[in-house]
């Protein structure tokens, strides 16, 4: 280990500062759980805009780079291919960008919008279509492309340019190398890691509560803190494993698992439902969503609790993940030309949540209002309770658990792999103890979460911690704007240097016949 390694200032700073958070929700959860909320309070009321606005931005760039000249232009040297089948990709990336998260809101959000319809009759057909469109908002390609646009960039400045894997390298145009390097790049990277601790150990927050209510309703093991920190010390001593294991044997092959396990609950979901009811809520929440979609993205004339618990809610906690989701799939996508990355990383992992979202969601409200109310007001077992209505429900109900644990683990192990990679100077292969530090610390970070008032605790700071990140993610565009017009300017004048030597190649040996 050299020098740098040893005093790395990105590692140092980004354990102190996230040790302070965790220590100060274990020890003090009435004061961590009181400035939290005043911090979001000031958010909300002065900048949720900046969510609505910021996340329309990055769904117009990346589908602006898809019919772009720039394309064609591949994630890495003109000679590389993808490292990845495409099933091993997708699964993969589908893993670490959405998860415990599918599972978690996959019924009780769509049962929430049709409970609580804005400008619809609770329970009526408008409301259900309601329900599908608000859905497929906030899971379908907003997300998506907020992803595909951070991680092309790290994949392009990593495997095209040689840069570090790092979130400052994506600011070499604007910086330099002299202000990547500095404190302005450090303090990039150290937010970078903040945000990313904070963004998944609300996620994991949110699985440990879902697991333990799914074991309670299921099995009857009553849902106590005790259990909680039982189901996250036994999945981060397997994440961790996992993680160590490195990218080809443990991250693959969870991944690859989960894909097998989501296909058959969602399947289980598509045997056992209303087909027909799936179907109509398809087609009517697809055409409300397209048809709606930029009124819809820059929607605020919601009551402001409406649009803090939901839109912004969810911006925020996917520009949380941008940081490790970004940085994991540049990871394992080296080759790719933007084009089919984006394609691949946006349009769809996008269809399957829309699809997702069609299946369960219609599965808790073809139950009826009366069964919605109450099984949503208990998020963490909605799905439990939705699929005790159906036939085969408790074996459904088995799969969504072990479910809940692997997309546990494979988050985890995934950004845990990127805080070593973030936090060692960009190495892609991070030594084991460093992965294994971060991963204590996203465990620790989860329970100070769940002391400190649950899922209304994790909402908020994960909404706080994205906010000074969303910036940073707008003003990225600009840097990868001005690499890709510069790639494009250094080919059109090699093209032109090659055929003007060429041409007076031909001219010169014409003037040698002639003479």
């Amino acid at each position: 280990m050299n020098n740098t390694q040893k005093i790395n200032p990105v590692f140092i700073i980004s354990i102190v500062l996230t040790s302070l958070v965790v220590v100060t929700g274990v020890a003090f959860p009435n004061i961590f759980e009181n400035v939290s909320h005043k911090m979001f309070d000031i958010i909300i009321k002065n900048f949720s805009w900046v969510y609505i606005v910021g996340m329309l931005i990055l769904v117009g760039f990346a589908l602006f780079l898809v019919f772009s000249k720039y394309g064609s232009i591949r994630l890495g040297k003109d000679t590389d291919r993808p490292e990845f089948s495409n099933l091993s990709w997708f699964s993969m990336l589908f893993g670490a960008g959405m998860g415990i998260g599918l599972v978690f809101f996959g019924s009780v959000e769509p049962m929430k919008h049709f409970i609580s319809p804005i400008g619809a009759q609770p329970g009526s057909s408008e409301a259900v279509t309601f329900a599908m469109q608000q859905s497929f908002i906030h899971w379908g390609i907003h997300p998506w492309a907020a992803y595909s646009v951070m991680g092309l960039a790290l994949a392009y400045f990593q495997f095209r340019k040689d840069a570090p894997g790092l979130i400052s390298s994506v600011f070499l145009p604007i910086l330099g190398e002299d202000g990547v390097r500095g404190p302005i790049g450090k303090s990039i990277d150290i937010l970078a890691v903040f945000t990313t601790v904070t963004g998944v150990a609300t996620s994991l927050g949110m699985g440990t509560m879902q697991i333990a209510g799914g074991l309670e309703y299921v099995f009857n093991i009553k849902n106590t803190f005790t259990v909680q920190l039982i189901i996250i010390a036994i999945t981060s001593v397997l994440y961790m494993y996992s993680a160590t294991s490195g990218l080809d044997k443990g991250i693959k092959n969870l991944s690859n698992a989960n894909l097998i396990l989501a296909t058959a609950l969602l399947l289980g979901g598509i045997l056992i439902g209303p087909k027909v009811s799936m179907m109509n809520n398809f087609f009517s929440g697809g055409t409300a969503y397209l048809s709606e979609f930029i009124s819809q993205s820059l929607y605020m004339d919601a009551t402001k609790e409406w649009v803090s618990q939901w839109r912004v809610f969810y911006w925020a906690l996917w520009i949380a993940w941008i940081p490790f989701v970004g940085i994991f799939i540049a990871r394992i996508s080296k080759g790719r030309t933007i084009r089919e990355f984006i394609i691949g990383v946006t349009i769809v992992p996008a269809i399957v949540c829309i699809i997702w979202f069609v299946v369960f969601g219609t599965l808790g409200i073809n139950l009826g209002i009366e069964f919605s109310t109450t099984a949503a007001s208990v998020t963490e077992t909605a799905l439990f309770k939705v699929f005790s209505n159906y036939q085969f429900g408790k074996i459904l109900s088995v799969i969504a658990m072990i479910l809940l644990c692997t997309f546990f683990i494979s988050s985890a192990d995934s950004a845990t792999y990127v805080l070593g990679m973030f936090t060692s100077n960009g190495d892609l292969n991070p030594s084991n103890p460093k992965k294994i530090l971060w991963g204590v610390i996203q465990a620790c970070l989860a329970i100070a979460l769940l002391l400190s008032g649950g899922l209304d605790t994790l909402q908020t700071v994960s909404i706080v911690s994205a906010f000074p990140f969303t910036i940073i993610v707008i003003v990225s565009i600009i840097s990868i704007i001005k690499a890709l017009r510069e790639e494009v300017k250094i080919s059109q004048d090699q093209y032109e240097k090659l055929y003007t030597k060429k041409d007076s190649k031909v001219i010169n040996k014409a003037n040698i016949n002639l003479d």
